[in-house]
């Protein structure tokens, strides 16, 4: 555990310096703690590095969370701590559209890429997503049940689509998010769109969108696949019982079939045969 000095946000490192730097981008409102299972597969053969990102997790503190600003945090953590100077960079949901931005802020610091799940286009009734409404539901659906475990657990199942195994670690996420850190993140993550420059990043990025998720979300992966010249896009089917947010939330639901992509994205090695081109979706 520790802070980094040049950007101030809080990370841990698994793994020795000397072998190739992979970072891992948490989703909103969570923090390192979603990576485990990445972490226990990788840390033999990566040095890992898994921030968390500012005004979450124990990088609370740090702030007012942009996702460009974040980006540029995580940038300066690459060259800090990173080998050469560059690494292999994986973002889901929120920690997606961070590596976007980093994508077409920093795109010199990422060896590789995998996106998988970043919103680059309006969700539904998105000109309704004000701070003054974000601040309505932190005090409403926040605020009072901070100690209230049956609906901190009825969020992480049914909103997140975490499994049990993280609700410790959920709980104290939930509990710890300031008024600030959620109106900040929900406003960021519900107005970002594609930036610009993205055409300027000869970076092989594997851009990754659950089958059951939002036509938006959808369109947003194809979008970045377009936009990008070393991109290629994958779609994420979980089979009989899934749902939109376990597909996006497959890091934690699905983490053999997670791993195993990122593994063999990074090391030019084909794709699991269960991920579906991106272009088979309507």
């Amino acid at each position: 555990m520790a802070i980094e000095e040049t950007t101030g946000l809080f990370y841990k490192a698994y793994g020795q310096t000397s072998q190739p730097a992979l970072v891992f981008l948490h989703g909103g409102g969570a923090g390192g703690w979603m990576w485990r299972r990445q972490v226990e597969y990788f840390k033999d053969r990566y040095h890992c590095l898994v921030p968390d990102l500012p005004e979450q997790g124990e990088s609370r503190n740090v702030g007012p969370f942009t996702i460009e600003a974040a980006a540029d945090c995580v940038a300066g953590m690459i060259r800090s701590l990173a080998a050469n100077g560059r690494a292999h960079v994986v973002g889901l949901s929120e920690g997606a559209q961070v590596l976007v931005a980093l994508l077409s802020r920093h795109p010199e610091v990422v060896e590789r890429a995998v996106c998988s799940s970043a919103a680059l286009r309006p969700m539904p009734g998105s000109k309704l997503y004000t701070r003054g409404m974000f601040r309505l539901s932190y005090r409403w659906f926040m605020a009072p049940f901070r100690n209230n475990d049956g609906w901190i657990r009825l969020n992480m199942r049914y909103s997140a689509g975490i499994t049990e195994e993280y609700f410790e670690d959920f709980k104290q996420s939930f509990k710890e998010m300031s008024e600030s850190g959620f109106v900040n993140l929900m406003f960021e993550s519900t107005h970002y769109c594609l930036p610009n420059g993205l055409g300027k990043a000869v970076v092989p990025v594997l851009v990754a969108a659950g089958e059951k998720e939002y036509p938006a979300m959808i369109q947003s992966a194809k979008d970045l696949v377009s936009a990008m010249p070393q991109a290629q896009g994958v779609m994420v089917a979980l089979g009989k019982g899934s749902s939109l947010a376990k597909e996006h939330n497959w890091a934690i639901t699905a983490p053999d079939l997670f791993n195993e992509t990122v593994s063999a994205w990074i090391e030019g090695l084909p794709l699991p045969q269960e991920l579906k081109p991106l272009e088979e979706q309507a």
